[in-house]
C-alpha cells in the first residue's frame, strides 16, 4: 500500500498534477469499478431474463404455419390481444381506444408509433402506460392541429412563464443592490435602484395577472374542444338514449359532460404550467448561482446546483415512495358527487309521485346515505393528506431551507478574493457591500427556487389526481364512440342472460351478445322478419316475430302487461337493437313515436307544436301561424293561444299544460309532420273519448297509418288489423271483421 502512495506521489510531482486530486481520482476509479462489479451481474440477469420473456411470448403467439410473429408490429399486435383476453377475463378495463382520426401525415405517423413504443414498453416493464396515451389522445382533441387557436395561447402562455422567470432573476438583483446601498450608506444609488425596483414591478404584476388570464384561457378553450367532441358524439345516432337505457358502464352522463369535462380542462391547464414554468426557474437559478459564485472567486461554485440536485432528487423520490394513490382517490369522489347529483334530479323529475306517495322520507334516507358515502370518501382524502403534507413540508420547507442556507455559504466561505480586517469594521467598505449584496440576492433566488422545487413536486400529486379525470373522461368518450357503432355492454345482465333462455337465440363474443341484426330503410311500409324482442336487460320477450304493415293498414296491438307492446315500438322506432332477423322500415321523419307522456322542451309554444323542428325549418315547410291554429283547433287545443299570451310565450310547458292537453299536443305534433306511419302508445287515454275519436279521425284522413297500443275498445274502429301477444312469446296477426268490432 505504502508503494503505491509513493508511487502516485511521485506520478504527481512528475506531471505537475496536485497530489490531493490524484489521490481523489484514484478513490473515484476504485469506487466506480467496484460498482461495476457489483452492478454487471444483475444488469446481465435482467437483460437475459426481459429476452427469454420476449422470446417466450414471441413463440406463444406464432402464426398458423408454426413460425414465430416477427416483427415488432406483430408482437405489439399480439400484447393487444392478450390484453383484450385480460379485459374479457375481467380484468379492469383500460378505455383508451377514442378520438378523432389523424389527418396529418407527419403527427399521425409520429403519434401511432409513439403509442406502439408505449405499449412494448408496458409488456417489458409491467408499468401501466394507459394514462400516457389517454392523455396523448385527450391533447389530439384538445388541440386539433398545429396553428390553431389553443396553439397560439399555448404560445402566449409559455413566453409570459419565460419573462415572468427572468424578471424574477432581475427583480432579486436589484433587491441586491437596494441592500448593498444601504449597507454603503449611499442616498442617491439607493433611491435609484428602489425607483428602478418599483418600475419593473409594474411589468411584473402584469404578467403575473396575464400567466393566470392564459391559463384560465387555455383550460376554457380546452374545455371547449372536448364539450364539442362529447356533444356531437352524445346526439349523434341516439347514443344520449343508448348510453343511459342500452348500455351500463356509464352511471352518470350528465356529470361526465359537466364536471368531469370542467375539472379535468382546469387541472390539465394547470399542470402544464406547474411543470414548465419551475423546470425553467430551476435552469436558469442554477446558472444565476454558479456565476455569481465565480464572481466571488469561491473555489467550489458547482457544489451549490450540485447538492440542490441531489436534495430534490431525494426529496422527489422518498415523496413518490410515500405517495398515496390520489388519482383513484379522487375518481372515486367524483363518481360518487355524480351518484349524489343523479339522486337530487331524480327527486326534481318525478317530485309529484314522490308527493303523492309520501316517499320524501325514503328520498331523504337516500339522499343522506349517499352523502355520508362522498362524506366518508371526502374524509380519507383529507386523512391522506394530512400526513403526506406533513412530511411534504418538512422536507421542502425545513430540509430545502438548511440546504439553501449551506449553497450561500459555499461560495462566501471558500471564496479567494481577500477580506481585511479593517474591511470588515468598516460599513463603507465595497467588500462587505458587495457579499451583502450577494446574500440578499442569493436568498431570493434560493426563494424563488425552493418555490420553484416545491411547485415542481406539487405537480407530482397533481399529475395523479389529472390520471383520475383522465380516465373518466377517456372512458366517457370511448363508451360514446363504441354506442355509436353499435357496441353496447352490460355486462351484469350479459352473464345473467347466459344462463337463461335468452342464451339460445343470442350469440355471444368476449362474453357480450351480438347485434346480428340488419336494418333496412325503404317506404311506404313496414316489415319485420324474425326478429326477436329483447330487451336491453336481455330478457327474450317474443322469440322470433313476423310482421307486415303497409300504408294503406291500420294496425292495433293488445295483449297483457309486459307482453312487449311498447319494445316492439322501441324496435320500429329503431332505439333498441336488433339481434337478429331483419327490419325494413322507412326513416325516421316518416316515423313518428307519441309516448304516453309526450316530453315537453324548452321554449315558445309555438316549439312545442312543431318539435323536432325549429321556426326556421317551419317557414321552409311553408307552414304558418295560422297553419298551427287550425291543427290545434283539430285536437280541441286552440285555447291554449289566448289563455297563455300569444305563439311566443315562453314558459315551462311541463307544468303549464294538464296531462290531456300534453296528450293532445302530442297528436298536433303528428298532424303537423304527416308523417307515414305514427306509433302511438297510449297517447289518448287522458282525452275523453269524443275528443278522441275527432283527432284519430283527423289522423287517418290525412293519409298516416296507425300503429296503436290501447286498452280502449273505442279505438278499434279506426284499424283494420289487430296484432294480439299472448305474453307468453307467442302472438298471432288477424284482420279486423265487423263482428270483431261490435264484440
Amino acid at each position: 500500500m505504502t508503494n503505491v502512495i509513493s508511487k502516485m506521489r511521485v506520478m504527481s510531482d512528475q506531471y505537475g498534477v496536485p497530489f490531493h486530486y490524484v489521490t481523489r481520482g484514484a478513490c473515484v476509479a476504485i469506487f466506480g469499478l467496484y460498482v461495476c462489479h457489483v452492478s454487471s451481474p444483475l444488469i446481465k440477469q435482467g437483460f437475459r431474463g426481459i429476452k427469454k420473456q420476449a422470446l417466450s411470448f414471441q413463440d406463444k403467439h406464432a402464426t398458423i404455419e408454426g413460425k414465430a410473429a416477427e416483427g415488432h408490429v406483430n408482437l405489439l399486435a399480439a400484447a393487444r390481444r392478450e390484453a383484450k383476453q385480460r379485459h374479457s377475463d375481467g380484468v379492469k378495463e383500460s378505455y383508451v381506444d377514442f378520438g378523432p382520426p389523424r389527418d396529418n401525415f407527419i403527427i399521425a405517423p409520429i403519434e401511432e408509433y409513439m403509442i406502439k413504443g408505449l405499449y412494448f414498453f408496458q409488456y417489458l416493464t409491467g408499468i401501466n402506460v394507459d394514462f400516457i396515451i389517454q392523455m396523448i389522445k385527450l391533447i389530439r382533441i384538445m388541440i386539433p392541429a398545429v396553428w390553431s387557436s389553443e396553439t397560439l395561447i399555448l404560445i402566449a402562455h409559455t413566453l409570459s412563464l419565460v419573462s415572468r422567470t427572468f424578471l424574477s432573476i432581475y427583480v432579486a438583483n436589484l433587491e441586491g443592490k437596494v441592500v448593498k446601498y444601504i449597507v454603503r450608506q449611499d442616498l442617491y444609488n439607493f433611491s435609484l435602484m428602489l425607483t428602478q425596483w418599483l418600475l419593473v414591478a409594474l411589468p411584473a404584476t402584469f404578467i403575473n395577472s396575464l400567466i393566470r388570464f392564459l391559463e384560465g384561457q387555455m383550460a376554457l378553450a380546452f374545455r371547449t374542444r372536448l364539450v364539442r367532441y362529447a356533444y356531437d358524439l352524445y346526439f349523434k345516432n341516439d347514443t344520449y338514449y343508448k348510453v343511459s337505457n342500452l348500455d351500463g358502464r356509464l352511471e352518470n352522463p350528465d356529470h361526465s359532460l359537466t364536471d368531469d369535462i370542467t375539472t379535468f380542462s382546469i387541472h390539465c391547464a394547470h399542470l402544464y404550467s406547474s411543470v414548465t414554468k419551475p423546470c425553467l426557474d430551476l435552469t436558469v437559478i442554477a446558472f444565476t448561482l454558479v456565476s455569481m459564485a465565480k464572481g466571488l472567486g469561491g473555489s467550489h461554485h458547482s457544489y451549490g446546483p450540485l447538492m440542490a440536485s441531489v436534495i430534490g432528487f431525494a426529496t422527489h423520490g422518498i415523496l413518490r415512495w410515500c405517495s398515496p394513490p390520489f388519482g383513484t382517490l379522487v375518481a372515486e369522489e367524483a363518481r360518487r358527487k355524480g351518484f349524489l347529483r343523479s339522486l337530487h334530479s331524480r327527486i326534481v323529475t318525478n317530485s309529484e309521485e314522490i308527493a303523492f306517495y309520501g316517499g320524501h322520507e325514503i328520498e331523504l334516507n337516500l339522499l343522506q346515505q349517499s352523502y355520508r358515502q362522498l362524506a366518508q370518501q371526502v374524509n380519507k382524502i383529507l386523512n391522506t393528506k394530512l400526513w403526506y403534507i406533513m412530511l411534504e413540508q418538512f422536507l421542502m420547507k425545513y430540509c430545502w431551507s438548511a440546504t439553501g442556507m449551506v449553497i450561500i455559504a459555499i461560495p462566501v466561505m471558500t471564496g479567494t478574493i481577500p477580506v481585511s480586517q479593517d474591511s470588515l469594521n468598516d460599513p463603507d467598505s465595497d467588500d462587505v457591500s458587495e457579499r451583502t449584496q450577494y446574500m440578499t440576492t442569493a436568498k431570493n433566488i434560493l426563494i424563488a427556487g425552493a418555490d420553484a422545487l416545491e411547485r415542481l413536486l406539487s405537480s407530482y400529486k397533481e399529475a395523479h389526481e389529472l390520471a383520475g379525470y383522465s380516465q373518466r373522461v377517456a372512458k366517457m368518450f370511448t363508451v360514446f364512440e363504441q354506442v355509436n357503432k353499435g357496441i353496447c355492454k352490460r355486462p351484469g345482465a350479459a352473464n345473467a342472460a347466459k344462463s337463461r333462455k335468452s342464451c339460445e337465440l343470442l350469440h355471444f363474443k368476449d362474453g357480450m351478445p351480438q347485434i346480428l341484426g340488419k336494418v333496412v330503410e325503404v317506404s311506404g311500409y313496414l316489415r319485420l322478419k324474425d326478429v326477436p324482442v329483447i330487451t336491453p336487460n336481455y330478457d327474450v320477450v317474443v322469440p322470433s316475430l313476423t310482421l307486415e304493415v303497409r300504408q294503406d293498414m291500420h294496425l292495433l296491438i293488445t295483449g297483457p302487461n309486459g307482453c312487449g307492446k311498447s319494445s316492439l315500438f322501441r324496435i320500429m322506432a329503431g332505439v333498441w337493437p336488433i339481434f337478429n332477423g331483419q327490419i325494413e322500415r322507412p326513416s325516421s321523419r316518416e316515423m313518428y313515436y307519441v309516448p304516453q307522456r309526450p316530453y315537453m322542451s324548452l321554449g315558445t309554444l309555438r316549439d312545442q307544436v312543431i318539435y323536432p323542428d325549429s321556426i326556421e325549418v317551419m317557414k321552409k315547410k311553408n307552414f304558418t301561424d295560422d297553419d298551427l291554429a287550425e291543427i290545434l283547433d283539430k285536437v280541441h287545443l286552440n285555447h291554449v293561444v289566448t289563455r297563455e299570451g300569444g305563439w311566443s310565450a315562453i314558459g315551462d310547458w311541463k307544468d303549464i299544460l294538464s296531462g290531456g292537453e300534453k296528450q293532445r299536443m302530442g297528436m298536433a305534433r303528428v298532424l303537423y309532420h304527416k308523417p307515414q306511419f305514427a306509433l302511438l302508445d297510449e297517447c289518448t287515454s287522458a282525452v275523453s273519448i269524443d275528443v278522441e275519436s275527432q283527432i284519430y279521425q283527423a289522423v287517418k284522413d290525412m293519409g298516416t297509418s296507425l300503429i296503436t297500443i290501447t286498452h280502449r275498445p273505442s279505438l278499434w274502429k279506426f284499424h283494420t288489423h289487430l296484432l294480439i301477444f299472448d305474453g307468453e312469446g307467442g302472438w298471432k296477426v288477424d284482420e279486423l271483421r265487423p263482428d270483431q268490432l261490435m264484440s
